[in-house]
């Protein structure tokens, strides 16, 4: 599996970032979510450059103006309910892609709250056979939403090759994605940043909090399975 860092090279999605990290600007959900999306559009475009392409000729009114296409069919995939801004994102830019939904939330096993366990409950999706899947997903922690929602997608096909995108990434959900896809030259792991460790409670630090919460507001705790 390929590990891209975004961060690793400057650009405008510092800013984006540094928005969405930020106490004072995250009080505005508007905005967080316009962040995520934005970020959405930059992996996007990242992500578009890796596609296989085809010359093809386009008419105007004056003749015709030779372009590339990429001939790939594309299906956007999506973790519920953080990665809705993200999805729309990637959406934005390929907005013909198919698109898929799996539900995905952490509970915790034990009264301390450190053994977290993770419930798929719902998917809707194409058959993916011979197809680009981008899984999107803003944070990156354990990586054990990741690794669920691609075995609950992969039910539906093998595709062609699947890009997995976050926004802010832990190293150890890092590490044990390489781990999982070890040997896979059909995997590639799309990250905004990679902050250095998680907390007694998975949560990724710095981080940025709570994703889904700073986009939709605050929900009931789930410490249970149902």
């Amino acid at each position: 599996m390929k590990v891209i860092n975004l961060s690793d090279t400057y650009s405008v999605l510092g800013r984006f970032l540094a928005d969405l990290r930020d106490v004072n600007i995250q009080k505005d959900p508007l905005r967080f979510r316009r962040n995520l999306e934005r970020i959405g559009e930059i992996e996007a475009y990242e992500i578009s450059k890796t596609l296989s392409y085809q010359t093809v000729k386009v008419q105007t009114p004056l003749g015709k103006a030779p372009t590339h296409l990429s001939p790939d069919k594309i299906v956007l995939g999506t973790i519920f309910r953080a990665g809705l801004p993200l999805h729309q994102g990637f959406l934005n830019v390929f907005d013909r892609a198919e698109n898929a939904f799996v539900s995905a939330y952490r509970y915790y096993k034990d009264e301390e709250c450190k053994d977290v366990g993770i419930k798929i409950e719902y998917i809707a999706s194409p058959v993916l056979n011979d197809k680009v899947l981008i899984i999107a997903d803003p944070m990156l922690a354990t990586g054990g939403s990741m690794e669920l929602a691609c075995e609950a997608f992969h039910s539906k096909g093998q595709a062609r090759h699947t890009h997995l995108a976050c926004v802010i990434a832990a190293r150890p959900g890092v590490e044990y994605l390489e781990k999982l896809f070890k040997g896979r030259d059909d995997v590639t792991l799309w990250c905004g940043a990679i902050d250095k460790q998680l907390n007694e409670h998975s949560y990724i630090v710095p981080g940025l909090g709570d994703a889904g919460d700073l986009a939709y507001g605050e929900k009931t705790a789930i410490s249970y399975q149902w």
